[in-house]
């Protein structure tokens, strides 16, 4: 009958009187409208739709002065398709409906003409209605796509007149200026700063830039772009977060000192920065460290209210992720409560839990329909973040496609998770990354202050895109925190000559490297380089009692800040570091030591496409393949060596 309907309705070529088809974004659009990306947004930019009726939710945040106008895709539809229809819904309302192109990858718009924003966000229902060739099915593997999604806006966007109103909804970059000899609790204040911004922002994938304050230099020197912001920060007797008058996007100032100037630092990421309704603001002390979670919580607390599903063989995802429990983790035990749809006689079935398409646990379907088990995750397949996969697989007569009525699947957000802490970290090198640092990261800072402070807040940047919790951090001199008990950050950027941590991979001045169990026991490998080689690098270490994350060269900074930005000019390329160093070589692609198997990311210069993750043979001759000469010895390192 829907199906009929939906027919009719393209046949007769109508329209509901919101809305017309609209012509494609280029025509008649003034070039001042902004146009931004759903992943820009925070959001996939793939919208996929899946059966003849699919449902997606869709949130766009809305700063002051725009209103979103269109939204823009490319049409990727299914196999077997004769005719369909795009809605979209606020509320009650259907803001508008359009018949879908069937062309291969042909454009679409759905106009927004009359939606409202409340709290600097539209959320829209979007729909789809498809229809099959006669005689066809649907296949529910293969869903309609809309790619390459964006948003147009109308308007200009308003600049902010106070302190609450800073930070718009969407922030493309934040540029942090401090002074160019910055104190340590002025480099501190910038790398809360920007990892507060980060963890708010989240997939917006925010450019956080750090600049430095001439002498004399007050503030920046031109007003920001829209959707841009600059904070100053700079310790001093006045403590105050305070708007500096501009014509166009003001800065932020926040000043103080010492002891005070962190705390200021910290309102623009509380619930408090809501009630500064002025230009001028103080605030007194803020919580410092998130409360983590005990070693028994729930599914809930971990991000998650419930998952649900319906589909002929629903299936759930339940994610774990470290970050969020704010520790390396072992021995993960999870209670699935939840229910699903009673089966008939006449079909067979069977729960089935996964980690990455390998079954854990399995038990058939009954009468009842309850689950209520307790499902141990081995410690081998834990992850930094791990989706454990709820499914019903059914068997037997469904009925031309698939017309069986399906059945729901739902895991209680009420579920046990009970975990205790891995020391050391069962998953070595990056992939310990965050949470084994957490939930405090001293970092430690060499002489040049600025530079280094700058490496550290690109490094935890790209941190804190990778968790789900804000990082606390603490800066100090580097000496300070390598005497330190504590999980840390060290920015020894000129070379590391502190012989009590022992690194994957060093450097002397002769050209000679020393590569750590390589072969995965205490061999040590030696590689001497003709000519030397220069490389930047970041390297984890476990020295026993924390883990450390360590950046450094031999001898070369600019290449660990080459390093540093291939790193930053993608955030994916952080999730996907494997192994215990990365390594960039003067003119060559970086490299990774101690991945388990290859592993593949993005070309720097290439528009990301195709750079190799390689292993130990491959990775670090890449490093020698302009030299010429290269030889190799094998050593026993002895225990007094070890030592020293």
């Amino acid at each position: 009958m829907v199906s009929a309907l939906v027919l009719a309705f393209l046949t007769a070529g109508t329209f509901t009187p919101q809305t017309a088809l609209a012509e494609p974004a280029e025509s008649g659009v003034p070039a001042e409208s902004p146009i931004l990306g759903l992943r820009d947004l925070g959001a996939n930019s793939t919208i996929a739709f899946y059966g003849a009726q699919g449902t997606e939710t869709l949130t766009i945040p809305v700063p002051q002065g725009l209103v979103p106008a269109e939204l823009t895709a490319i049409v990727e539809i299914p196999i077997n398709l004769q005719a369909g229809m795009l809605t979209a819904t606020q509320g009650e309302r259907t803001i508008s409906r359009v018949p879908l192109p069937l062309g291969d990858r042909v454009p679409v718009v759905i106009p927004l003409d009359g939606v409202s924003v409340v709290d600097n966000a539209v959320t829209l229902i979007l729909r789809s209605y498809l229809v099959p060739l006669e005689g066809y099915c649907l296949d529910p593997t293969n869903p309609l796509r809309l790619t390459d999604s964006a948003i147009r806006y109308d308007g200009a966007e308003i600049p902010p007149a106070t302190v609450a109103d800073f930070l718009p909804p969407i922030l493309r970059k934040l540029t942090i200026f401090i002074p160019a000899q910055p104190l340590y609790v002025e480099s501190e204040a910038a790398g809360r700063l920007a990892t507060a911004v980060v963890a708010r922002y989240g997939k917006q994938n925010t450019e956080i830039v750090v600049s430095p304050l001439a002498d004399g230099q007050a503030g920046p020197a031109e007003p920001s772009a829209p959707m841009e912001r600059q904070i100053v920060i700079r310790e001093g007797p006045e403590v105050a977060v305070a708007l500096r008058a501009a014509d166009g996007v003001p800065s932020l100032l926040i000043s103080g000192p010492p002891d005070q100037l962190i705390n200021q630092a910290r309102l623009l990421s509380s619930d408090v920065s809501r009630l500064a309704v002025s230009s001028r603001a103080v605030v007194g002390p803020l919580k410092t460290v998130p409360q983590l979670p005990a070693d028994m919580t729930t599914i809930r607390q971990l991000g998650q209210p419930g998952v649900n599903a319906t589909a002929l063989n629903p299936q759930v995802s339940i994610g774990l992720d470290q970050t969020r429990l704010g520790r390396s983790v072992q021995n993960v035990r999870v209670h699935l409560r939840g229910t699903y749809t009673p089966l008939p006689t006449t079909i067979g079935g069977s729960v089935v839990v996964a980690i990455n398409g390998e079954t854990i646990d399995q038990w058939p379907v009954d009468s009842a329909g309850v689950i209520d088990r307790w499902v141990d995750i081995p410690d081998g397949l834990m992850q930094r973040y791990t989706n454990l996969g709820v499914a019903i697989n059914i068997s037997g007569n469904t009925g031309r496609c698939g017309e069986f009525q399906p059945i729901t699947l739902t895991i209680d957000g009420d579920s046990p998770v009970q975990t205790s802490r891995a020391d050391p970290p069962l998953t070595a090198g990056f992939q310990s990354m965050p949470q084994a640092l957490m939930p405090r990261i001293e970092v430690g800072l060499g002489e040049d202050a600025f530079a280094d402070t700058r490496r550290a807040v690109s490094i935890l940047v790209g941190l804190q895109r990778m968790s789900a919790l804000p990082i606390d951090i603490a800066v100090m001199p580097l000496q300070q925190a390598i005497d330190s008990p504590n999980p840390a950050l060290l920015i020894s950027s000129g070379g590391w000559s502190d012989q009590r941590i022992e690194l994957p991979v060093s450097a002397d001045d002769s050209g000679e490297l020393t590569v750590a169990d390589a072969d995965g026991g205490t061999d040590a490998t030696t590689l001497t380089l003709d000519p030397e080689q220069r490389f930047g690098s970041l390297q984890t270490v476990f020295d026993g009692r924390r883990t450390l994350l360590i950046a450094t060269s031999n001898g070369a900074p600019e290449q660990l800040d080459a390093l540093l930005g291939w790193l930053d000019a993608d955030p994916v390329r952080w999730t996907r570091l494997t192994g215990t160093a990365v390594l960039a070589p003067t003119g060559r692609d970086p490299v990774t030591f101690g991945a388990v198997v290859p592993q593949q990311s993005d070309t720097p210069g290439a528009g990301g496409d195709g750079l190799p993750y390689w292993w130990f043979g491959a990775g670090i001759v890449a490093l020698v393949a302009a030299g010429a000469g290269l030889i190799w010895r094998r050593t026993r390192r002895k225990g007094a060596e070890r030592s020293t």
